[in-house]
């Protein structure tokens, strides 16, 4: 998992590493690291409630750029141990956007950070009650790929 925290100046708890996995390899990411892909800006209400401007990288660039965009599964583990799987064929199906920022800033851990995985084009219906919601994660500490 994840292991450097730095505070905020809020005094909220700033993760700023990812780890990303396969096989028996593991790695450390920042968040440069991870954004040098290029990121994308949406202006979007998170079904938790928080809104604003959520910044971050789609996930099949940020797989593509790790060598890792052929994985038959894609597993994210939330810092609680939660985690959800990916396929390629539901990577097919929708866009994911790896989230990397709030309204410009790292994402604390108290405030679902430092990572999340939202499908922008779900937003709606996920907030209406007629689409799940349970490909999308938050408080992301690692990547783990097969």
């Amino acid at each position: 998992m994840a292991g450097l925290l730095l505070i905020g100046t809020d005094g909220s708890a700033l993760a700023t590493e990812l780890s990303l996995s396969q096989g028996v390899e593991t790695r450390t990411l920042t968040l440069p690291d991870i954004e040098s892909v290029g990121v994308t800006h949406l202006e979007m209400r998170h079904p938790e409630g928080f809104a604003g401007r959520f910044t971050g990288v789609w996930l099949d660039d940020f797989l593509e750029a790790q060598g890792m965009n052929q994985a038959r599964r894609v597993r994210f583990i939330a810092h609680d141990g939660y985690t959800t799987f990916l396929t390629p064929e539901q990577r097919r199906q929708k866009a994911y956007l790896l989230v990397t920022r709030l309204d410009g800033e790292p994402i604390a851990v108290e405030d679902f950070g430092p990572y999340m995985l939202v499908v922008p084009e779900d937003v709606e219906a996920v907030l209406e009650g007629t689409e799940s919601m349970t490909r999308w994660i938050w408080a992301i500490a690692e990547v783990s790929v097969r």
